[in-house]
């Protein structure tokens, strides 16, 4: 029997709707479960909740709202189990990626409570002697947008950091995930007591995302837009609010290389080439999903490369906790990554591991003799498929991975700190890690892409930053002078 939810959460109450959409599992495309469709009623409806709950909650000691991202990262704890569990279920992910997310959580929360601790401004001198400050406020209401991959982890990085500084906001979560990404956190609130207004929750069937999503952006109380996902979408939507003359901060898709040079120590190269590439699928913004290979250490690179991804079961995790590799999220992604490996092969690309599509079901894939022309070289792919490129200089490398129109994240594999440094200071992304790969991420850390990858930061202050107003306010205690003729 699929679970049934008590509603939308709006105003610190469960609303009913009058149709539902089914929630699949992606493992074997059964119901897992009967989710609220909103309609644009009720997205008025949130909006105006947390428009009425702004000026309270904005009103709060900054520690009181600390308080409460306390009180949510501790439910979040309590109810651990819960979210693993649904992760797999609704998200198809591998046990261990669900014990991950639900433990990362908490921290963002955490991270959050902490933020209302550091400096909110400046003083600033003054050439007429005032007292000049520079400092932040909050905005209003913001519409946070979450993606399906890492729902949980996603939604919280989108929402925390506004939440402490003091605006209200409205959750939409992917249709994919409705659950981990949306009506999950609205239990979490309602438990830890967060006043009424402050979280509101819309979920909605892929029919009805494009006129609800035009509503959370377009409606005049909501000041800013914080969304994760893929960069057709980003565009839109940063472009939408831009009209509007709204703060939209967007972290969209990648194409991230991993450099694996040729003083590399290999085992380390291997994991995190391996880790990257193919963890949840490879469905995840910041994936390796070009491993560039020094030619002196090319070949024994890649025969353990081939060994390692080889060696990662591949089935259903919602019923074997021991699969690491489970099915892309729908049809359309499945397909998409075909349509990649089929463009590859046909060009001359082969297969070193891997290359089987079996439904939702993708092989962990290595492809050899990757070139310009192939969709799999240019495109996100989003899936556990990955070209092994040789390369034979630092500069070589350099360009290859500069070869996109994304530039979210990098790593480099060095055993010479000063090469690494050098290398990731000519990467035209967002981050770079060296001796790591490029799937990296914490809650106080300025999280964001360059170029197709995104505007904005995650994080710590940077969060901050996004999710609030600077003023310039004066104390005038010199006594500026007026022209005489006033």
């Amino acid at each position: 029997m699929s679970k049934t939810f008590k509603g939308l959460y709006i105003g610190g109450q469960w609303v009913s709707t009058s149709t539902q959409f089914d929630d699949l599992n992606p493992s074997d495309g059964s119901v897992w479960a009967t989710v609220p469709n909103a309609s644009l009623t009720e997205t008025a409806m949130a909006i105006q909740a947390a428009q009425d709950a702004f000026a309270g909650w904005a009103a709060l000691p900054f520690q009181k709202r600390s308080h409460y991202m306390i009180k949510i990262a501790e439910v979040i704890e309590r109810r651990k189990n819960d979210l693993v569990e649904a992760l797999r279920f609704e998200g198809g992910g591998w046990i261990g990626k669900g014990m991950f997310e639900s433990g990362y959580v908490p921290e963002v929360f955490y991270a959050a409570a902490a933020s209302n601790y550091a400096a909110m401004g400046e003083v600033l001198p003054s050439e007429n002697n005032k007292f000049s400050l520079a400092v932040r406020r909050p905005m209003g209401v913001i519409t946070c947008i979450s993606p399906w991959n890492f729902p949980a982890i996603l939604t919280s990085r989108g929402m925390a950091f506004a939440l402490a500084a003091g605006n209200t906001v409205v959750l939409k979560p992917s249709e994919e995930t409705p659950y981990t990404g949306g009506l999950f956190f609205a239990e979490v609130f309602e438990e830890a007591g967060v006043p009424a207004g402050v979280l509101n929750v819309i979920t909605c069937s892929r029919e009805r995302v494009q006129p609800i999503g035009d509503e959370l952006i377009d409606h005049p109380a909501i000041k800013g837009i914080t969304f994760t996902g893929s960069t057709p979408v980003g565009r839109g939507i940063a472009a939408r609010a831009g009209a509007h003359l709204k703060k939209a901060c967007v972290e969209l898709g990648g194409k991230d290389s991993l450099i694996i040079c040729d003083d590399a120590d290999m085992d380390r190269a291997l994991k995190a080439a391996n880790f990257g590439s193919f963890m949840h699928q490879g469905q995840i913004c910041m994936s390796v999903e070009k491993v560039l290979v020094h030619q002196n250490i090319f070949d024994a690179f890649l025969k353990g490369f081939v060994e390692r991804a080889g060696k990662l079961k591949m089935g259903d995790p919602s019923k074997d906790p021991g699969c690491i590799i489970g099915p892309l999220i729908n049809d359309k992604q499945a397909a998409r990554v075909k349509e990649q490996i089929d463009d590859a092969l046909a060009k001359g690309a082969k297969i070193a591991l891997g290359g089987g599509v079996n439904g939702r079901f993708v092989e962990p894939t290595i492809l050899l003799n990757v070139t310009r022309d192939m969709k799999v070289y240019k495109d996100e792919t989003f899936g556990p498929v990955v070209p092994v490129i040789p390369f034979a200089t630092d500069e070589q490398a350099i360009a290859i991975a500069n070869d996109t129109e994304y530039g979210l994240s990098s790593g480099v594999i060095t055993r010479d700190e000063s090469r690494g440094l050098a290398i990731a200071n000519r990467l035209d992304t967002g981050m770079c890690h060296i001796n790591c790969s490029s799937v990296n991420d914490e809650p106080h850390v300025p999280f964001g892409g360059a170029k197709a990858s995104g505007l904005g930061r995650h994080g710590g202050r940077w969060s901050h930053e996004t999710f609030t107003e600077t003023r310039w306010i004066t104390l005038d205690r010199g006594g500026r002078p007026y022209p005489p003729q006033f």
